[in-house]
């Protein structure tokens, strides 16, 4: 079999598992509400006492899970009744929106995180006052750190310098995206052999030159998987922000207006939910597009 033949091969065996997953995931869904307790499993329920316990498995009436083909069904019938567009439409709409400021968000993060990657590998003291930092800086909750980052906004437009809204969620969005790409790059510049590197200072090249012609193609396995993971991220931050912050037009904020009408339109929600794991799939599926004009530097290519 020939490269190119074992190269399609492969790809259609990942498309088939890949479908196979989603079948399975709908089949389980439809399985757990034929067979599990339409009030789900609470433990610690106290009588007479409604809400206490902990509830360890979900309700399965159809006010908490709709049918999956309910759900197919919803998205086909009107938003919020009379004129308004089907659903799907709705939920294309607001994921555009959405889309186009995780597009912002990824760039800056992408730039910061090239800018950190590069400056931590090119001096060890920064990496080792950087790194831990950035790491740590994950941990902090998104929904809290919205809300700052936008009173800040609010604060520069209100000083005379034009902040829109959305340039508040693109820049939350960064805060996640950044993270994958500092720490590809990192590994990605550091992955050259050391004879390689000692071929380099040889023909003494310098720096700039070494970046240029060694360390970068051999960072490309580390840094498309890194791409990807930051659009994804991207897309969540995105979405997180438009929640938090309550910004109108995107999927977020239509992800809360639906939820809040669940119990008269259970099958509502679940729209822009599919919506916002599509918008995810497309962000990272976009990065390989980045890929195929680098398909010669690929060769062992890093998972993620």
């Amino acid at each position: 079999m020939s490269a190119r033949a074992d190269a399609d091969a492969h790809r259609w065996r990942a498309v088939g598992w890949g479908a196979l997953g989603v079948v399975s995931v709908l089949l389980l869904w439809e399985l757990y509400k034929f067979l599990g307790p339409a009030e789900g499993v609470v433990i610690g329920a106290t009588a007479g006492q409604a809400g206490s316990g902990v509830m360890i498995l979900p309700r399965t009436h159809d006010r908490a899970m709709p049918h999956v083909w309910d759900m197919v069904a919803r998205l086909f019938a009107s938003t919020s009744g009379g004129q308004t567009p089907p659903l799907w439409v709705s939920v294309a709409s607001a994921a555009a929106v959405t889309l186009g400021i995780a597009a912002v968000g990824w760039l800056i993060g992408v730039v910061v995180g090239a800018v950190l990657g590069l400056a931590m590998q090119r001096w060890r003291l920064v990496e080792w006052g950087l790194l831990p930092w950035i790491v740590v800086s994950q941990i902090v909750p998104l929904i809290a750190f919205a809300p700052v980052v936008n009173a800040i906004g609010n604060q520069i437009d209100r000083g005379g310098t034009p902040w829109p809204q959305w340039l508040s969620v693109a820049v939350i969005a960064s805060y996640l995206a950044f993270f994958p790409v500092a720490v590809g790059v990192l590994r990605g510049l550091a992955a050259p052999d050391r004879i390689h590197l000692d071929l380099m200072r040889s023909y003494a090249a310098g720096y700039g030159t070494t970046l240029l012609r060694l360390r970068l193609p051999a960072a490309v396995p580390y840094l498309l998987p890194a791409l990807r993971l930051a659009a994804a991220n991207a897309v969540l931050g995105a979405v997180v922000a438009e929640v938090s912050i309550g910004m109108r037009g995107g999927i977020g904020r239509m992800l809360i207006q639906l939820a809040g009408q669940a119990s008269s339109d259970p099958a509502a929600p679940w729209g822009p939910t599919l919506g916002s794991i599509v918008l995810g799939l497309i962000a990272a599926g976009s990065v390989a597009l980045i890929g195929l004009g680098l398909k010669n530097y690929r060769r062992g290519e890093a998972t993620a």
